[in-house]
């Protein structure tokens, strides 16, 4: 067990969220979080979108921003890591304070609004580093853009060689006017173009889209029928949400995208309300109030081929993706099941009209 595993976390949580994540990323980097042991494979694997994933969890976009340790969270137990969200040009991001724990509630509130170091910096490091692993890049726009789809093609275009898949991100609450590249007309433009900046790249890795659980069941049904259209190789189900449920914590007002155990109910009923749009024909991952095995499990009944984690591990802390996977594993054997792709949307119809 690491150091930071035994006296690390109550530690990190003196500091306020923004400082605890540079110093968890700065712990990785270190190698005061040491690497966990491999996950079983076999049952655990899954295939999707024409990769093997070793185990169902992943990390979130979120975390490494700027591909700086996707090696060292693979090494957690990880079945692959998603870095970014990395815009063309490096920005700020929103003022801080920008990032709160919600600890009585088990959750987060971000507005940090796409702050990182921009495509080159990113693209050197996963230049750098062992074509090992399953390592997928979240593109995303500039503030400050003119054309903001032309910034999720020149993301495609830059890192089409580095990438085991990436995510075409358009689903932040914290970047204005970003969340209408949903909305059917512009997704439809927006998925024509960088489909097209994939032709043009060496590579073709899988191309994915993010979106928000925000979303009422006509926008819903309108982006199931394009990405079908369009071809896309998965949906990450969800982003963070601007919505409010009933929260107890001091900074539950704060502006911004909410994550963590709240997000639950919304974004796993909204996961299965895709699958069954898509009947099943795109491959999900599952994203929102993960923390336990448990929870994982239901993502994958709802409709989901892969997790991800993020806000969980703020409170859980960094095994958090061993845990679940274990619980998986036995949870499987005594489901009946043989593997987790067998457990897929077997409870999407529970949850849709829960």
């Amino acid at each position: 067990m690491s150091v930071l595993n035994k006296t690390g976390m109550p530690l990190l949580r003196l500091f306020d969220a923004e400082t605890a994540h540079g110093l968890a990323i700065t712990a990785l980097k270190s190698g005061l979080i040491g690497a966990s042991p491999a996950l079983p494979g076999g049952p655990l694997e899954v295939e999707a979108f024409g990769l093997t994933f070793p185990n169902p969890v992943g990390l979130a976009a979120g975390f490494d921003k700027d591909a700086e340790v996707p090696d060292a969270i693979l090494g957690l137990g990880f079945g692959f890591a998603e870095v970014g969200t990395i815009t063309p040009l490096a920005q700020a991001g929103n003022p801080r304070p920008r990032m709160f724990r919600l600890t009585e509630d088990r959750a987060v509130i971000n507005r940090l609004g796409f702050n990182n170091q921009g495509h080159q910096a990113a693209l050197k490091r996963l230049q750098a580093r062992p074509r090992s692993g399953i390592v997928g890049v979240n593109i995303g726009a500039n503030k400050d853009s003119v054309d903001k789809i032309a910034d999720y093609e020149l993301g495609v275009k830059t890192f089409a060689n580095f990438a085991s898949y990436l995510t075409v991100n358009v689903s932040s609450p914290n970047t204005p006017g970003l969340r209408g590249l949903q909305d059917r007309g512009a997704l439809e433009e927006l998925l024509e173009r960088v489909g097209d900046a994939r032709k043009e790249a060496e590579a073709c890795p899988p191309l994915l889209l993010k979106i928000a659980p925000d979303l009422d069941d006509e926008a819903l049904q309108d982006i199931a029928e394009v990405v079908l259209k369009a071809g896309i190789d998965g949906v990450i189900v969800s982003n963070t949400t601007i919505a409010r449920p009933p929260l107890s914590a001091p900074d539950k007002d704060e502006q911004g995208g909410l994550s963590g155990a709240p997000l639950f109910s919304l974004s796993t009923k909204i996961l299965a309300k895709f699958h069954r749009a898509t009947a099943g024909k795109v491959p999900l991952i599952g994203v929102g109030g993960i923390e336990s095995g448990s929870a994982a499990w239901e993502k994958l009944r709802a409709g989901a081929s892969l997790v991800q984690i993020y806000s969980g591990m703020v409170y859980e802390g960094p095994r958090l993706a061993q845990q679940i996977g274990h619980h998986l594993s036995q949870q499987l054997e005594r489901s009946g099941f043989d593997t987790l792709s067998d457990v897929t949307g077997t409870g999407a119809k529970e949850w849709a009209e829960a």
